[in-house]
């Protein structure tokens, strides 16, 4: 069943949301070669809570983390551990926020150091093929026409792997709520939108097959064939004439960049 939202209920699901990108900016300033994956973990947590909200992610369905982070192949679903990032990874923070009543979901991937060209593109264009769905949360549209465009964007024009074993999803007083917004399929196909969806858009996107497998932690989903994987998610609202974000990139990609300036010597 699907959960139609207030107005006012929406505004409080921007709070959620955008406590996630001020989560996501914290990161963004923070992330640099040497540190590990649990201490970007322990940073988020402590973010979350010293701002009022509890981490989603933490044992939701046993999961043992505040957030979820993975590098390199690694899809989605990471879970944070000693690993140390190192100059030319990628790394994926998912964060999910719950704050009065409503939870908040997004995701970005990080380039740690001087990451080769190819790999840029990739996240280049899976962030792009957000953006290409997000076009389509348009209410009369319907699921099918956001997961086309990201399909059609990422791998008949771009030539990436689409991954078919995980989408993106409803939100709202759960975390995961009716209806699942795949990041393929069929123009003018799925449930129809109508004002009042909020829904989590997440294209991942493969550089290489677009198959993947599950790793023995029960919770990590890797590339079949270890090449780099990206994923990046907004939550939106849909509306008429134009989607409502309401989370947002701008202070991740502002720290990002000035993190990116100050380790350059890395």
């Amino acid at each position: 069943m699907i959960h139609y939202k207030s107005k006012e209920e929406i505004e409080l699901m921007r709070k959620s949301a955008l406590l996630v990108s001020a989560t996501l900016e914290t990161v963004a300033g923070a992330l640099k070669p040497g540190m590990s994956t649990l201490e970007v973990d322990d940073l988020i947590d402590q973010f979350i809570r010293d701002n009022g909200a509890i981490p989603s992610f933490k044992d939701y369905r046993g999961y043992p983390k505040s957030s979820c982070i993975s590098v390199n192949e690694e899809v989605v679903h990471g879970i944070p551990n000693a690993y140390v990032l190192q100059d030319g990874d990628i790394v994926s923070v998912d964060v999910g926020v719950f704050l009065n009543g409503f939870h908040g979901d997004s995701a970005y991937t990080f380039a740690i150091g001087e990451v080769k060209e190819e790999v840029l593109k990739l996240m280049a264009a899976t962030k792009a093929a957000l953006y290409k769905g997000i076009e389509k949360a348009l209410v009369g549209n319907r699921i099918g026409d956001i997961a086309f465009a990201i399909q059609e964007y990422a791998e008949k024009e771009r030539g990436y792997g689409v991954v078919r074993e995980l989408v993106g999803h409803g939100l709202g007083k759960h975390l995961h709520e009716d209806p699942q917004v795949p990041n393929y399929g069929k123009r003018g196909s799925g449930p129809m939108m109508k004002e009042g969806l909020v829904i989590a858009i997440e294209p991942m996107i493969n550089m290489g097959t677009r198959e993947v497998a599950y790793m023995d932690d029960g919770w990590t989903v890797a590339t079949r064939d270890e090449q780099p994987s990206a994923h990046f998610e907004h939550t939106v609202a849909v509306k008429k004439g134009q989607a409502d974000l309401l989370s947002s990139f701008a202070g991740i990609e502002k720290a990002e960049k000035a993190n990116s300036a100050l380790n350059t010597n890395y």
